[in-house]
């Protein structure tokens, strides 16, 4: 769709090459983070773009803050790197999630420090492959456009010292930041829970047998098992082992909190089979394995240990407990340091040498239970790991990569400190414009926020409905750098005015808290896009795009804020993505997200769309060239036959789930077949909650759609 709403309404007209004409120009931009993107930032005229008057669609403005659309990110690391977690653990980059909390780093003053951040966006790709090889050992694979912090600042994994490629990139005398190669978190296994058992119960539990005279009995013998704790995990890991063992506890509360000490929670058996059960798990190992001495050390530091003001240390009055973790340290090359506070009992604490470097090594290495001694937030980056540049190799193959957007801009990557995107990447494969303006030329309103603050402060505005997200997303890479959108929402609800957001950007998660205060206010509608379930699918077409359990993701936070949102399932791919499996599977996880509705768009083919796919799909699926031949010969939309088709299929998968509403009041345009038009079309019908009139509409699937160009 070329309407009205996509005009720039600049000022006075400037003339770039490959972008004639560009009203308003401020300057054209080019950043690292965005190679092979230009912004122009500009100076619109107006905010407020009008939808003809004859158009079908239930909104008669739109706000369109860029111009043109930016394609995948080039930020990408292989599946298998290790992410730092908020909880001390490592995550591989593949199994990361939108909303999971991680750490990134802040720069205060003169220094670097790690602090707790946010997944925004999660996607993947696939990109020609380097190995980066550090001198301790440490590997990364990325792409070579991906980005590490140097003691130099930051550089590309590739890159060239003059010419067309020039840019600043690893060499072998680049040093880079962050704590360096950790260990690997191993398995459970019945040696580490006897070892976790024996580290806890001999650390911080009442394990005893004794006597006393009863009257009418030959015998008073006692038995008792108590282990209290404030911290209910290392409780629960207890519990749960012990329960694997055979022994059964009872939970209890131990003491309730004060104004000084938190509450305290216990586990307990007075069995007498249970007490001889757990003196023999905890007995000494002859020989102990290296599992069970991993163990150990998790249950030990978890009942006795601590980590504070850059100090991990192990603090007990049993020198024969004390020389224990001393060995267990030196079974793997960790240093340690025996401190004797001088007191009465004997209390000494069992130092971990090698600062930040070590004390995560350890953690990863036995993965205690209480977590909040294994967060860095608030450490400076300083190690003293050797962290210099030893290899960059050019792998020579492609392979799939992962990158995620945070709220930092960065993250740790297999223990060092790692560049990402602003944003991810908007791909919208079946909308590529064929002039590369649209593709790499991005148009920047930079006065959008306040030139749309005096148009809604008119008399003449009636707040009527606006809609962003109908020509390019609002939530695409450029949001990132220059984030217009929280200005756009604060002016839109405090002048009244009711709008509806569709995007498939991630990022918008950011503004979820925002749009919910929001809707406080005005009607808000939200709308998410998503077109293929199967991964493998997924990649081949959108391999610069958030998975579509990334975008499911933003679905979830946006109703778990309170807010409806409405899924376009499109395009759906005859004879790829139509088959009823297929289907139930994309609206069950759909519904499963706390989607509120969901319309169905078939493919359609236009010029400049039609000769990309038709190659890739003699590539790919040679097998159905003849049948996408039979059902495009004639145009860019399937013919009737199969919208009723695919609308015999939809129905009842909708109707189980609940989910065959629309929004936008009574339905329109009803076809000759039964079928709803759908958004673009003559006859529009949008999924319910995606606009905001929530008045109920019975909606199947759909004429000849005019899909949304969500670039």
């Amino acid at each position: 769709m070329r309407w009205d709403a996509q005009r720039l309404d600049l000022d006075e007209p400037t003339t770039l090459p490959g972008l004639p004409d560009v009203r308003g120009l401020l300057r054209s931009v080019q950043v690292p983070e965005f190679p092979g993107l230009t912004f122009h930032e500009v100076r619109a005229k107006s905010a407020l773009n009008a939808v003809p008057k004859d158009s079908a669609m239930p909104f008669g403005h739109t706000i369109n803050p860029y111009r043109g659309c930016s394609h995948a990110c080039v930020y990408c690391l292989g599946g298998d790197t290790n992410v730092l977690m908020a909880d001390g653990r490592q995550v591989r980059i593949a199994d990361l999630r939108v909303g999971d909390r991680i750490i990134g780093t802040e720069k205060r003053g003169n220094y670097r420090f790690y602090v707790e951040t946010e997944v925004l966006a999660h996607w993947s790709t696939v990109k020609p492959a380097h190995r980066v090889t550090l001198a301790d050992g440490t590997t990364l694979v990325a792409s070579g456009d991906h980005r590490f912090l140097t003691g130099r600042g930051w550089k590309h994994v590739t890159g060239a010292t003059s010419g067309a490629d020039q840019r600043p990139h690893l060499t072998t005398n680049d040093t880079m930041l962050g704590f360096g190669k950790s260990a690997p978190t191993t398995p459970v296994c019945a040696d580490y829970r006897t070892g976790y058992l024996s580290g806890m119960v001999r650390g911080d539990a009442h394990l005893e047998v004794y006597r006393y005279q009863r009257a009418g009995r030959v015998h008073g013998d006692q038995h008792r098992f108590r282990l209290a704790l404030t911290d209910v995990e290392g409780l629960r890991r207890s519990q749960d082992h012990l329960a694997q063992a055979g022994v059964e506890t009872d939970w209890f509360e131990f003491s309730p909190a004060t104004e000084r000490r938190r509450a305290l929670s216990g586990i307990r058996t007075s069995s007498a089979a249970a007490v001889a059960a757990i003196v023999d798990l905890v007995a000494w190992p002859e020989r102990p394995s290296a599992a069970w001495q991993r163990g150990f050390l998790a249950g030990v530091f978890d009942a006795e240990g601590s980590r504070s003001r850059h100090v991990l240390r192990i603090t007990n009055t049993d020198p024969e407990i004390l020389t224990r973790v001393r060995q267990c340290f030196a079974t793997f090359g960790f240093g340690t340091v025996l401190e004797d506070r001088g007191r009465p009992n004997g209390l000494c604490d069992v130092r971990l040498r090698g600062g930040l470097r070590e004390h995560l090594r350890f953690l990863h290495l036995v993965d205690p239970a209480i977590r909040r001694k294994c967060q860095v937030q608030g450490t400076a980056i300083k190690s003293d790991a050797d962290l210099r540049v030893t290899s960059i190799a050019d792998l020579g193959l492609e392979m799939p990569m992962f990158d995620i957007t945070t709220g930092t801009g960065d993250f740790i990557a297999n223990g060092v400190v790692s560049h990402n995107c602003f944003a991810r990447g908007t791909h919208e494969w079946l909308e590529l414009d064929s002039g590369a303006d649209f593709d790499q030329q991005i148009v920047v309103k930079t006065n959008l926020v306040d030139v749309l603050r005096r148009e809604l402060a008119r008399p003449s505005w009636k707040r009527e409905h606006v809609a962003l997200g109908t020509n390019t997303d609002p939530y695409q890479r450029a949001e990132g750098r220059y984030q217009l959108m929280p200005g756009v929402i604060d002016a839109l609800a405090r002048s009244g005015t009711p709008f509806s957001v569709l995007t498939k950007g991630t990022l918008a998660r950011r503004d979820v808290p925002r749009l919910a205060a929001a809707s406080r206010d005005v009607p808000i509608g939200m709308g998410v896009s998503m077109a293929i379930w199967d991964d493998d699918l997924h990649h081949a077409l959108e391999p610069g795009v958030p998975t579509p359990r990334a975008r499911l993701e933003l679905v979830r936070a946006i109703t778990d804020a309170g807010l409806p949102c409405g899924v376009f399932l499109a395009p759906v791919l005859p004879g790829l993505t139509d088959s009823r499996e297929h289907l139930a599977a994309a609206i069950g996880a759909i519904a499963a997200a706390g989607a509120t509705g969901v319309t169905v768009v078939p493919l359609h083919l236009r010029p400049g769309a039609r000769e990309w796919f038709t190659s890739w799909l003699a590539r790919e699926h040679p097998g159905l060239v003849g049948r996408y031949k039979q059902l495009y010969g004639r145009g860019a939309y399937v013919p009737a036959e199969y919208r009723s088709w695919l609308a015999a299929r939809v129905a009842p998968l909708l109707a189980a789930h609940g989910l065959d509403r629309a929004s936008g009041g009574a339905a329109r345009g009803i076809g000759a077949d039964g079928t709803l038009g759908l958004p673009g079309d003559s006859a529009a019908s949008f999924p319910a909650g995606s606009l905001p009139d929530r008045a109920p509409v019975t909606p199947v699937v759909h004429e000849e759609p005019e899909q949304l160009s969500l670039c």
